[in-house]
């Protein structure tokens, strides 16, 4: 079973062949996102081409997906016209093949859960921590999409209720104006303005203000997972993005979880995401091979 799976960001398209189970090979292509929706897909087309035959295709994208449809139902302005690009649509009537597209988030945690470190587990969230914060909800090896495939929108929790009621903006007092990356260098300028990314952060962590700093942001996660936590009562919750790396993290937060969640949902397993860039790939994988 040989199917071509692809991976789309901002910057790039991961793209490779993968067969039961096992990616054999990846390449990186431009996306030049500036160029647009159509031409994104007519470059998805033009690589294609290079791998025939194949037996599916699978494609993680960013944007709002219908994966009933394979189409991109939203993006915003940083792909310019992506919205309504129809992957499937076009990509089966070219290849003959069946053909699943997914939300990279989507894409990425299914990856997790059926491949790394969700393996085994029925609940499962997975949580993205960098510019923004990202998330997905997996039951039983399927993508919960919600009413209108928007589900997991983790970063607009309200954490801050004072600044949501006086703000404007939909993500004000929300989770991920406090618990991103972006929130994290933000919080640190105020006390070193030299600082101005997560690994420059952490290697002053010994520093008393740093640390001050990096625990209160690390408190501001613990409150939206408390949340998800009640909520939902995963068995495993996976962390990713780069800031991620760091041990410190997870340490503080295996303490601090205890002391916010009641005693029936300690039982929670938090770790750190284990397939890296290629979570998202792999999710593409498993979704195009159920199709097969």
């Amino acid at each position: 079973m040989k199917i071509l799976v692809f991976d789309i960001g901002g910057t790039a398209i991961k793209y490779g062949i993968c067969k039961n189970g096992h990616l054999e090979e990846t390449k990186e292509y431009p996306t030049e996102a500036f160029r647009g929706g159509t031409h994104i897909l007519n470059t998805i087309c033009r690589l294609s081409e290079q791998y025939l035959p194949f037996d599916a295709i699978g494609i993680s994208t960013a944007g709002q997906v219908n994966p009933d449809e394979g189409s991109i139902i939203y993006a915003n302005s940083n792909i310019p016209d992506y919205t309504g690009t129809q992957f499937k649509k076009i990509l089966q009537k070219l290849f003959h093949v069946p053909v699943a597209v997914e939300n990279d988030v989507n894409s990425a945690a299914l990856g997790e859960a059926v491949f790394g470190a969700g393996k085994g587990k029925n609940s499962f969230l997975c949580l993205t921590y960098g510019t923004g914060v990202g998330g997905a909800i997996i039951e039983n090896k399927q993508v919960y999409h919600g009413s209108s495939f928007s589900a997991g929108e983790f970063g607009a929790i309200i954490t801050h209720a004072e600044e949501k009621l006086s703000g404007t903006d939909p993500f004000d007092g929300c989770y991920e104006r406090y618990a991103s990356a972006t929130a994290l260098v933000k919080m640190v300028s105020t006390v070193d303005s030299s600082l101005t990314n997560g690994r420059q952060i952490f290697a002053s962590l010994k520093r008393l203000e740093i640390n001050e700093v990096i625990n209160k942001w690390i408190d501001e996660i613990v409150l939206g997972l408390a949340t998800l936590i009640h909520i939902f009562n995963p068995s495993c919750i996976v962390l990713g993005g780069g800031i991620m790396v760091q041990p410190y993290i997870l340490e503080r937060i295996h303490t601090r979880i205890p002391q916010m969640v009641m005693s029936s949902f300690t039982h929670v397993q938090i770790s750190n995401a284990k397939l890296g860039n290629s979570a998202g790939l792999m999710g593409a994988y498993y979704l195009a091979s159920q199709k097969l």
